[in-house]
């Protein structure tokens, strides 16, 4: 798709005729210049509620937030209709677009640079370095960012914990023993889905806690054939396979929300999945150090796997321009950034934000985060370490994996290190993730 994108835009005149090709629809040429289309798939019942109070937040400021939410876990659903949206030449005025897809937009010019927002609003003085590479390409900031989500979050019930005098787990290890302790009192361990990006997900906390970020960026971001054979990645891909033996039985293809659902119903003692899960439970009447506890998924307390909510504006009708302006200079506002992800579970991009006005679990979040690149590990799910097509395929076989009881862990490393030579020959410079020298 984005191929095809390209080469139309290339055959056209490269930039402007992207910005033709994607200029306002019929259906918009009507609309106000304050009038903006947003596309996103914050749908569940939190994620709505955040995206309410932008909407509302905007409206104070005379912006017309129309909504164009695409429900589907991991915004695979949006990401389908945005290409097809714009190949009609009726893309949004804003989209949510995250990671890696960033730069893969921005290199057809087809996102509008907000360059002099960035610099009026001294962007680079407030948000976190890894903040700042993600939303600039080629020295150009081309997304206004909104939240950081920690993947790596792990959920506990704290009645059933304290019935079994278990102690959240920090370890494989303890990991295998509460489950074990779960087990043998009638309940289920941890809730999970069969669900294709659900699964890659657990698997790159596995990955993450087996091998800490350095070797992680080796498998998922550099894509190296050595580091899908290494002996981590088997661990990690038969500790996978240990965890769909304990919820055998009681495994299938599941929403996020139904997951989380489960586990709030005591259904299941843990649960591994990132932090927007703690707006779902707050949904569902669970309060946080109370009815559960929040941590980080054992193995992983030092690190910081990451997904960042980004809204970025096409450009085309230069009439919205100023509204898409201001759009993106509210959005990096303090009370917004604090007020937006109170309600949808992550944490401000700003590192001047205030501790004070998060839980317990997000100013853990907050704080790991802030100790830099070292210890962080951008999500491969969450479209931060791969292109697109790269992502779909690693979890395409991650998922093989999962489903096939017969498949060995030394098959699907064979598996992924053909698809990562594959890789590496057909993508020689073009968009890498967050190794982000390419976009300075």
């Amino acid at each position: 798709m984005f191929g095809l994108l390209a080469a139309v835009c290339a055959g056209n005149g490269g930039a402007l005729a992207a910005a033709q090709m994607i200029g306002a629809a019929p259906s918009a040429a009507a609309a106000s210049p304050s009038t903006l289309q947003v596309l996103h798939w914050w749908t569940s019942a939190s994620e709505r509620k955040a995206a309410d109070l932008l909407a509302a937040r905007m409206a104070e400021e005379r912006i017309d937030w129309q909504d164009a939410a695409i429900p589907g876990g991991a915004g695979l659903g949006a990401g389908k209709v945005l290409k097809g949206r714009v190949l009609a030449g009726d893309a949004p005025e804003v989209t949510q677009i995250i990671g890696v897809s960033i730069a893969e937009w921005a290199d057809m010019g087809l996102l509008l640079e907000l360059d002099n927002v960035a610099a009026a609003g001294n962007w680079n003085s407030f948000l976190f370095p890894t903040i700042q590479n993600l939303i600039q390409h080629r020295k150009h900031v081309v997304a206004a960012p909104l939240g950081i989500h920690r993947v790596n979050t792990l959920y506990y019930n704290r009645a059933l914990f304290a019935q079994l005098k278990l102690a959240p787990p920090q370890t494989w290890h303890e990991f295998e023993t509460a489950a074990q302790r779960l087990r043998a009192a009638g309940v289920q361990p941890l809730a999970q889905s069969s669900e294709a990006w659900q699964v890659a997900a657990l698997f790159e906390n596995l990955v993450l806690a087996e091998s800490g970020p350095e070797f992680y960026r080796q498998l998922f971001v550099q894509r190296s054939p050595a580091a899908a054979a290494d002996p981590r990645t088997a661990n990690a891909l038969q500790r996978l396979r240990a965890i769909k033996g304990w919820v055998r039985g009681q495994l299938d293809e599941r929403p996020w929300t139904e997951v989380v659902a489960q586990f709030a119903r005591g259904q299941a003692g843990m649960l591994i999945m990132g932090d927007w899960a703690k707006a779902e439970l707050t949904e569902r009447g669970m309060a946080l150090d109370q009815d559960y506890g929040c941590a980080a998924a054992p193995g992983t307390g030092n690190y910081h796997l990451y997904s960042v909510d980004t809204l970025a504006m096409f450009a085309g009708d230069y009439r919205h321009m100023p509204a898409q302006e201001k759009m993106a200079r509210l959005l990096l506002t303090p009370a917004l950034q604090a007020d937006f992800n109170a309600l949808k579970g992550g944490v401000p991009v700003r590192r001047d934000a205030d501790p004070a006005r998060m839980d317990s679990c997000a100013r853990a979040s907050w704080s790991i985060f802030g100790k830099g690149a070292a210890v962080q590990a951008p999500s491969l799910v969450h479209r931060m370490a791969s292109d697109e097509a790269s992502r779909d395929a690693i979890i395409a076989e991650v998922h093989r994996y999962f489903l096939d009881d017969r498949a060995q862990a030394a098959d699907a490393q064979r598996r992924l290190g053909a698809l990562f030579r594959l890789f590496n020959l057909r993508s020689q410079g073009a968009p890498g993730a967050q190794d982000t020298d390419r976009r300075r």
